[in-house]
């Protein structure tokens, strides 16, 4: 932890006020936390940004690398035969890089989910042997998943430099 702290204050980002519609809603709130983690680790100072801060070994990169295979498993088709491993970006990424890729990851998913007009349609994506779950059930898993990691992330960038708010 550093011994100097900056004390940023972001500012604090209401949930979004959707349509009535549960697709809307259910998209909404995700693009909304996927803001949130992604402007959470961005500019987060390195090396910090990728040292463990808490015992199990979390750390700001990890969280938003592993979000990226999360998205790109769930909806994309990518294989991840090692999920603990995704919870670690590679030595030679930056925060700007694990940031882009998240945010290209996030693009593509996107795409794909404009064409995806039945939510209980299976998830058209290429992993032959798989069954792909609904389109409402990704939806709500990487509400749920985002979320969870977008408040570990809070914590994390808190006690690296301060830093506050969504």
């Amino acid at each position: 932890m550093p011994s100097t702290r900056r004390h940023d204050r972001r500012g604090d980002t209401p949930p979004p006020r959707t349509g009535g519609d549960e697709s809307t809603t259910l998209r909404a709130f995700l693009d909304y936390l996927r803001a949130s983690i992604a402007a959470k680790v961005e500019g987060a100072p390195e090396p910090q940004a990728r040292a463990a801060a808490v015992p199990s070994g979390t750390n700001l990169l990890g969280l938003l690398n592993h979000l990226t295979f999360v998205e790109r498993s769930l909806l994309l088709g990518d294989d991840v035969t090692d999920w603990q491993a995704t919870f670690h970006a590679a030595p030679a990424d930056s925060v700007a890089d694990v940031v882009a890729r998240y945010r290209e990851t996030v693009g593509r998913a996107n795409d794909l989910l404009d064409g995806c007009a039945d939510l209980g349609a299976p998830v058209p994506r290429p992993r032959p042997g798989r069954p792909a779950p609904s389109v409402r059930w990704a939806l709500t898993h990487l509400i749920e998943e985002t979320g969870r990691h977008a408040g570990h992330a809070d914590i994390l960038r808190e006690l690296i430099d301060g830093a506050t708010g969504r």
